[in-house]
């Protein structure tokens, strides 16, 4: 196969590429740093021509598609994970969220809405004709590209290919466009003082030799902080972060003593600088894998003395715990955060531990007796296992009623805890 001669035949500009979009499809895009920028930037041009077409896609919103008048009836955006700026499309009717775990994505999007169109950012061509999803496999192989009508690819010459990438060889693309710009980036933020005390607690629970993942954020990057010290961890985790690259850098991460993938780094996807990418793509010991894998509570429980790390917004007295809404409004997403809850606690030796600081920055509690009216339930109360606030460690696993709400109360915001026990008196949960 000349395969030189089939990457002439089927390159296109930017604008023939969206011009092969037609109404009533169902377009895949990659995610996070494996999106279609260019396509995504231009998509909402052909909203005049198209009908009913569904776009599903990561967490980004600044795109013309999301955020413009005249979407509704054209052009609908699907997520199962909403970011910063998704509130203006809420209001406009240009998204609607799909409710699912991380697990579970691509067989729930695909069940409702089968997908004929993937798009996706993609390395250039290699020597045996193959372009690379190199960043995100949150559902770029489990979605199969083979199986859509057309796969139009933005070939990006500053991604790099990195170890277990999805490839997509040119004899299957239906057309491209080349560009060239940065992957996005994930500064981290300096932590604040309360930040830092959450990381020290939460440090001091991990063990030399434990696996880990860590959520997403400030928070759990303060955690990675405090972490530094310890010997022979290992990752296994949805997101790999920058501070998770000084880690195996600084060889405080070397997959030495795991039982699964020992000496392999494991993800899902990306996130972070350009150097942490450098990094990914040189290094041969990080692993990109399939959500469907990695996030699998059957597997991660299959890593002995698993410990999963992830920030929450709040948790009622009896532990139900929600980290994607805001009352009724949909905020982020489930994300891998039940998977790898109710993994860790089924690991050998494991552990979940959600962590959050005890009030939000306009001081309202986050431990409360009961949900905020319209909170979502990430993570059921049978498998709040570990909190953690800057005041403390509250246990709850297997405790009763009673247990739970002297653990929570104890790490609230000593401001908030006579109201928390006056409540919790009101609601029989103690006497």
């Amino acid at each position: 196969m000349d395969h030189q001669k089939l990457y002439n035949e089927k390159r296109r500009t930017l604008q023939e590429c969206l011009d092969l979009i037609r109404s009533n499809d169902n377009i895949c895009f990659g995610k996070d740093c494996n999106e279609p920028q260019k396509f995504c930037e231009a998509l909402h041009t052909i909203a005049p021509r198209v009908e009913n077409v569904t776009v599903l896609k990561g967490r980004s919103s600044n795109y013309g598609f999301l955020q413009n008048d005249g979407m509704v009836g054209h052009i609908i955006t699907q997520s199962a994970f909403y970011g910063r700026g998704w509130e203006e499309p809420q209001r406009k009717g240009n998204c609607t969220f799909v409710a699912c775990d991380l697990y579970d994505q691509p067989f729930s999007y695909n069940a409702a809405y089968p997908r004929n169109v993937y798009i996706a950012a993609v390395t250039p061509m290699d020597e045996n004709g193959n372009f690379q999803v190199n960043l995100s496999q949150m559902w770029e192989k489990d979605i199969d590209p083979l199986s859509c009508e057309r796969i139009i690819l933005e070939v990006n010459d500053q991604l790099l290919p990195v170890t277990g990438g999805v490839e997509i060889n040119i004899e299957d693309v239906t057309a491209f466009y080349e560009t060239s710009y940065q992957p996005p980036e994930i500064p981290d933020l300096v932590p604040s003082d309360i930040e830092n005390m959450i990381g020290q607690h939460v440090a001091s629970l991990v063990k030399n030799g434990d696996t880990f993942q860590l959520g997403i954020g400030t928070l759990p990057n303060a955690c990675a902080t405090y972490m530094m010290d310890k010997k022979d961890l290992g990752i296994h985790s949805e997101m790999f972060t920058n501070l998770m690259g000084d880690m195996v850098e600084k060889g405080v991460v070397t997959g030495a003593r795991k039982n699964l993938n020992p000496g392999e780094h494991t993800f899902c996807f990306a996130g972070g600088l350009q150097g942490l990418y450098k990094m990914i793509h040189e290094n041969k010991n990080c692993v990109i894998r399939p959500a469907s894998y990695v996030t699998d509570p059957k597997v991660i429980a299959q890593n002995d003395n698993m410990i999963s790390i992830n920030g929450i917004l709040e948790i009622d007295l009896t532990g139900q715990v929600c980290s994607e809404s805001i009352g009724t409004r949909q905020y982020s997403g489930p994300g891998g955060g039940f998977d790898f809850a109710y993994g860790a606690q089924h690991s050998k030796g494991g552990r979940s531990i959600l962590i959050m600081q005890s009030r939000t920055k306009k001081g309202d509690a986050k431990i409360k007796s009961t949900l905020t009216p319209g909170a979502q339930v990430t993570i059921p109360r049978p498998y709040a296992d570990t909190v953690v606030t800057e005041y403390g460690i509250a246990e709850l696993k297997g405790r009763t009623l009673m247990d739970r709400v002297k653990a929570l109360v104890a790490i609230a915001h000593p401001d908030d805890r006579d109201r928390l026990l006056f409540e919790a008196k009101k609601y029989m949960f103690i006497v």
